[in-house]
């Protein structure tokens, strides 16, 4: 493994030439800003779908996943499962409502009979956090895994695939990325189901025996719960925010506005639903494949995180041709999300910030393109920085982070808009800021910082995951302050709010 891999450099530019072509034909078609953010509504329900589960599906599910069940036995699960339970909470509560009072942005719907500038600035702010601890995640997966690849240094690497993906953006929009992502999403969906069956070939087809030699090599803990969150609490507050955390995720809510109407919507979600259950059925597979046949010792020390499981595996069971394949379809994983965030907080900066409180809701057309695109220009930047100062962090449990903010900052806010009466314009902003500086602060005091990162004894807050503290706090202050400052206006347009997203515009 040591040095550059030319089957997997051949893959990787066979991509890269692939997509690059998609976004010279995206970008003759993106004339307008609904053309750049919403692909002009154009997207089919399948093709959403599809989509979706290949914004969804990211470095944390392929390679952080993977890894984690590799190093860490059972508890990887708790990741598995907790990405994929948020759906029915998306279809049922989120998708329909979203689609009908929206245009680009979540925060046209927190906004939609509240007060415009205090709400628009507080869930741009909320999510662009969220979307800078999801980039973080895939930019550390990209940098280990270019570096896998090319032999290159970690920190070209990452601004390697910074430079890629702006290309996407800035000239292709949202129809680039919805393309983008729809290959990435057969390609990865192949990918792991071949290297799925490969290592059950290994095993007589058997699951339980592939279960069984992980346990005769590392005993019988790494089939049982504690390896990772051995505090309960920490599986608590861990599943919460990955169950709630879907619905407040930026660059996934940004995907219903590519659609005709609210029907599509749903069935897109229904579609998503379906792929990534079986995918994460296949990345437990993957992970204890890769304990016992590469071994953990094998896999740390290519990245402590445990984040080059899966191309491991590839290269043990298939050789250079199939690493090369599996390395090129996590660049591809990393590439798609890595478009679709920076195209949801190119949005928050450019649609909520800019247009709607520097313009007042009056900006030019040609002014608001520019804008997005200097926006999508500042992110990547931002991103390839991030990428190289988190360094060696497993990228799944930094998802996990992100979908706890996503929780506590957005979908907070955006349920007590939809579904509550009396919800205000101060009560919103008082939701949108605790959520996100509460859910931030004890990040910052957790041991994930202190102990991991900054490497002291022992941490102020004993969570790895906020959530279990900072959601609660985020819906109790937008009900104590909506009930303490009311507004009756607002009140008094939750009618037509409520018509509007049960009949459509």
């Amino acid at each position: 493994m040591n040095g550059p891999q030319p089957v997997a450099i051949a893959f990787f530019l066979g991509f890269v030439l692939l997509t690059f072509g998609i976004t010279f034909w995206a970008a003759r078609r993106t004339t307008s800003t609904h053309d750049f953010y919403a692909a002009g509504g154009s997207i089919t329900a399948g093709q959403n779908g599809i989509a979706l589960a290949g914004d969804y599906m990211s470095a944390a599910s392929f390679l952080g996943i993977a890894g984690m069940v590799a190093l860490k036995g059972f508890d990887g699960l708790l990741y598995a499962i907790g990405f994929l339970v948020g759906w029915p909470l998306v279809l049922f509560l989120i998708a329909e409502p979203l689609r009908n009072l929206g245009r680009f942005t979540f925060a046209d719907v927190v906004a939609f009979r509240l007060k415009q500038t205090p709400v628009r600035v507080a869930a741009a702010l909320g999510g662009l956090a969220v979307v800078t601890f999801y980039l973080i995640a895939q930019m550390v997966g990209a940098g280990n895994l270019i570096q896998l690849m090319f032999g290159l240094p970690y920190e070209w690497a990452v601004a390697v695939v910074g430079v890629v993906m702006l290309a996407y953006v800035i000239f292709g929009g949202m129809l680039a990325t919805t393309w983008v992502q729809i290959v990435k999403a057969v390609l990865l969906l192949l990918g792991a189901s071949l290297l799925a069956l490969l290592v059950l070939a290994k095993f007589s087809f058997s699951p339980t025996a592939l279960f069984g030699a992980a346990a005769a090599r590392y005993g019988v803990e790494a089939l049982a719960p504690g390896a990772l969150a051995a505090n309960p609490w920490d599986a608590v507050s861990l599943g919460i925010a990955l169950m709630f955390g879907t619905g407040g995720l930026p660059h996934i809510l940004m995907r219903f506005y590519t659609v005709p109407d609210a029907k599509a919507a749903r069935l897109s979600v229904f579609y998503a639903t379906g792929l990534i259950g079986y995918f994460y059925l296949v990345t437990f597979i993957l992970g204890f494949g890769a304990a016992v046949l590469v071994g953990r010792e094998a896999i740390a020390a290519v990245d402590k995180g445990g984040n080059m499981a899966a191309p491991l595996l590839a290269a043990t069971v298939g050789g250079t041709p199939l690493l090369g394949f599996i390395s090129a379809v996590a660049f591809a994983t990393i590439l798609a999300v890595v478009a679709g965030l920076t195209l949801s907080g190119a949005a928050s900066l450019s649609h909520d910030l800019w247009v709607h409180v520097v313009r007042g809701g009056h900006a030019p057309e040609r002014e608001q393109l520019r804008i997005a695109r200097l926006a999508t220009l500042g992110l990547g930047v931002v991103a390839i920085g991030l990428g190289i100062v988190f360094k060696g962090q497993n990228v799944a449990f930094m998802v996990g982070l992100a979908f706890a903010i996503a929780a506590s900052a957005n979908l907070s806010a955006l349920v007590l808009a939809v579904f509550w009466r009396r919800f205000t314009t101060a009560g919103a902003v008082a939701s949108i800021a605790v959520g996100t500086v509460s859910s931030l602060l004890l990040i910052y005091l957790s041991p994930t910082v202190q102990v991991d990162i900054l490497h002291h004894a022992a941490a102020a807050f004993p969570l790895k995951n906020p959530a279990l503290v900072s959601l609660p706090l985020a819906f109790l202050a937008g009900v104590v302050v909506s009930l303490l400052k009311p507004e009756p206006r607002a009140a008094e347009q939750f009618a037509a709010l409520e018509r509007r997203a049960l009949l459509g515009p």
